[in-house]
């Protein structure tokens, strides 16, 4: 099925010749540079970035649901999804550096140069559901980590939530390398947090690295079956797509063969790194879950308020509910910061809008708070935690719409030329993007319907 219209003739690369050519990001596209003689690592260095802005959406307060109750209830046996989700991701992420580095377009911007006006709309408006959604899942997770910390009302969390709409502006105006250095430093906060309390668990090693090892019973069993759907619903984030095929471009890589195909190379390798720390961090949840509260009969641990609360009694150590609630609030922080610019582009790239970051900011924040209070208001916290569920199976929803779109733009010989991927490559490609809608379908009939 052709989506484009007549009257819209594309180029010999496939492109729409009427789709505008507009820098992605324009204010930092080109802003890094590459060092163009030296040691290799040298090379690598200059890339790193990306991708870890990337892994964070992998492990948003989103996912610590999905983990805590994974652990707590079936002990290590989730761990071997929790790989094949991570597997997934850095196949889809490295297709999104591709198309970025390739065609000088990020993925919002190369749907605009394929679809019909119509199509595109219905595309953006998907897109904004998910971030909307995402950001739900930020001001939920925050607030929380604000109550939790400071003894905050979630009402009053999400309001201060709120106030981290500058963040982003602010980090910004100082280089794009200042962004990325934030991320990494919370990130790195991230991973201390577990560190300590892996080490506190002590979980036997034996069983952990038998839990990477897939088993039947995932299958047949319809309650571990569907909590892996929501592990994998809730890992592969559809704005990350449209966020990476954009800001690997802020390398000032040589736009010619040889340059892209060097860029391709670091990027991936960066992508590649970063999202084995976010499956680290995915890893240990489910880890420090099932050792403390699994091992322990409390199998029926699945908000994060509980794991807070259990923690430090269950461990022996006082300071373990504290640095998992620094570790969630991270978390949030570094969540914002990725999912505004997402929103950045994606309205950029479908719209050709630009608004200030300030006003994007506060607009999706001001969404993202309205239904956090009212029902944190009407249903109390059981509510919030019932809306992180939901924001979770929202983007479940939108996340086709990114995963096809990228896979048929990066198979494209026209779009792509000697940087289309291989066939086998393709094929793999098609298989996860179905595995990813087939499995979504499923936690959406069970969500709405089981």
């Amino acid at each position: 099925m052709d989506a484009r219209s007549p009257h819209m003739t594309p180029d010999v690369a496939g492109w729409r010749a009427d789709a505008p050519i507009t820098k992605s990001l324009a204010e930092v596209n080109s802003t890094v540079a590459i060092p163009a003689a030296g040691r290799w690592w040298r090379r690598l260095l200059a890339f790193v970035g990306p991708g870890y802005l990337v892994s964070v959406g992998y492990m948003d307060p989103g996912n610590w649901a999905t983990d805590l109750a994974g652990g707590s209830k079936f002990g290590y046996t989730l761990l071997s999804v929790i790989l094949l989700s991570n597997l997934m991701a850095i196949l889809l992420q490295s297709l999104a550096a591709r198309l970025g580095i390739v065609t000088d377009r990020d993925l919002a911007q190369a749907c605009r140069a394929t679809y019909s006006p119509a199509v595109n709309f219905l595309l953006w408006l998907a897109c904004e559901a998910a971030i909307i959604a995402c950001d739900l899942a930020e001001v939920i997770g925050t607030a929380i980590a604000l109550k939790l910390l400071f003894g905050i009302p979630l009402i009053g969390g999400a309001l201060l939530a709120a106030l981290d709409a500058f963040l982003l502006l602010l980090l910004m105006n100082r280089g794009f390398r200042f962004l990325e250095a934030f991320v990494i430093a919370l990130l790195a906060v991230i991973a201390v947090c577990f560190v300590v309390q892996i080490a506190a668990a002590a979980p036997p090693v034996a069983e952990v690295l038998r839990g990477f090892v897939p088993k039947s019973e995932i299958f047949t069993n319809s309650d571990m079956l569907y909590i892996a759907i929501g592990i994998i619903g809730a890992t592969v984030m559809p704005h990350n797509l449209y966020l990476h095929s954009s800001i690997v471009q802020t390398r000032a890589y040589e736009r010619n063969d040889t340059g892209r195909r060097e860029a391709i190379k670091w990027a991936t390798t960066d992508s590649t790194i970063a999202l084995m720390l976010a499956l680290f961090i995915n890893a240990a949840i489910l880890v420090v879950a099932a050792a403390t509260f699994h091992r322990s009969g409390h199998s029926d641990v699945a908000e994060i308020g509980q794991a807070f609360e259990l923690l430090s009694p269950l461990l022996g150590l006082g300071i373990a509910s504290t640095l998992f609630a620094v570790a969630l609030l991270a978390s949030g922080l570094n969540s914002t910061v990725t999912a505004t610019l997402a929103g950045q582009i994606v309205m950029e790239g479908f719209l050709d809008l630009r608004l200030p970051s300030w006003a994007r900011r506060l607009l999706t924040r001001g969404i993202a708070i309205i239904p956090v209070i009212i029902v944190t208001a009407v249903y109390g916290e059981r509510g919030t935690a019932d809306l992180l569920v939901f924001s979770q199976v929202v983007l479940s929803m939108q996340l086709p719409f990114a995963v096809i779109p990228l896979v048929r733009f990066v198979s494209d010989r026209r779009k792509m030329g000697q940087f289309a991927i291989p066939t086998s490559v393709a094929a793999v490609a098609w298989i996860v993007a179905g595995v990813i809608v087939i499995l979504n379908l499923k936690l959406l009939t069970d969500t709405f319907f089981g």
